[in-house]
């Protein structure tokens, strides 16, 4: 076998893997069909999607299960794929659509304390207490919010300070980072992430701002082979799982009930944000293990310059939801105050 059958047969299996974690498909009652965007080996794949899928199958005896399909649409295309009945679950980077979204950039601000799984619970109240009447999920059912853990900046040649960022091309995912690359003086480029490997290696970026995750997710570790790394991250992801409004409806009122109280909410978004953790620490390992790869930590003198621009975000962002109607300030407390918890 050569090197492409290898590789080939390889994703296949990783791919058979993610499904059968999935359940055994036709033995329940009712089959969710999943699309993912992310590359089959990806924790998203190997793990979330597991672990969502043994929480349905325990609420419900059994009775509902998912099926795993990769390559569907583009990632931003993937909330309009499952408002149009073409899969009944998928999970979205809510930066991938700039100006779609905007209550989601509260979690994605810099300068919280604490790892993804705490910020996923704390967005998860903060939803349900000020975000939710923003309605900006309208059409879909919402399963689950999640952010990823601190996101860092990766690149292709050493950086040793703030300074060393300075017109950088760097792959900016939205959202917030896109306001941190625009402080920071980053030149932005928008590629999803599973692309980003290939936007590296060809040189059409020198940078990517992502959470350690994708050191190994994404193989960074051969395209990037340096991190530079501020205390707490230079911001966070926001992500949302989502399930078709009809198909939960079409669902036996029972299989609803016990959907909406063991699993969805809180309990979901709570076990996305753990793994998200799992593999931040897989990424970080990998990186450290990796021949030819650094870790540069901000300096205490940039940490103390970041922060002052982290609160410059910050106030423009908590503008931006003051706009929509939010209580910005009693939002942005709550999430800190839940993190702290």
């Amino acid at each position: 076998m050569n090197k492409p059958q290898k590789l080939a047969a390889s994703c296949l299996m990783a791919v058979s893997v993610a499904i059968a974690a999935t359940g055994a498909v036709q033995a329940a009652d009712h089959t969710l069909t999943i699309s993912s965007w992310t590359p089959p080996t990806h924790g998203i794949n190997a793990m979330m999607w597991p672990g969502l899928t043994s929480m349905i199958e325990e609420a419900t005896d059994g009775r509902v299960t998912t099926e795993l399909k990769l390559g569907l649409a583009p990632p931003p295309a993937q909330m309009d794929l499952v408002m149009d009945g073409a899969a009944d679950m998928t999970i979205i980077f809510h930066g991938y659509q700039p100006g779609r979204f905007v209550g989601t950039k509260l979690i994605e601000l810099p300068g919280y304390e604490g790892n993804a799984e705490a910020a996923s619970v704390a967005y998860w109240r903060v939803h349900e207490a000020h975000l939710a009447a923003m309605n900006e999920h309208k059409g879909v059912k919402l399963v689950a919010l999640t952010t990823h853990g601190p996101g860092q900046i990766h690149t292709n040649a050493s950086v040793n300070s703030l300074a060393d960022l300075d017109g950088l091309k760097t792959r900016l995912g939205g959202g917030v980072s896109g306001d941190v690359g625009a402080e920071l003086g980053l030149v932005g480029i928008r590629v999803p992430a599973p692309k980003v490997y290939e936007t590296l290696a060809s040189g059409a970026a020198d940078a990517v701002a992502m959470p350690y995750e994708g050191r190994k997710g994404f193989k960074l570790t051969e395209v990037a082979k340096n991190v530079y790394e501020m205390p707490g991250g230079f911001y966070r992801g926001s992500f949302a799982v989502l399930m078709s409004q009809e198909k939960f409806d079409s669902l036996p009122a029972d299989i609803q009930s016990a959907l909406d109280e063991k699993v969805f909410g809180e309990p979901a978004s709570r076990m996305f944000g753990s793994v998200w953790d799992k593999i931040d620490q897989i990424g970080r390992d990998a990186t450290t293990s990796a021949e030819g790869n650094t870790i540069v930590v901000a300096s205490d003198a940039d940490a103390t310059a970041y922060a002052d621009i982290a609160q410059k975000i910050t106030a423009k962002v908590l503008g931006e939801l003051k706009e929509k109607g939010v209580d910005a300030e009693a939002a942005h407390a709550m999430v800190k105050t839940e993190m702290a918890k």
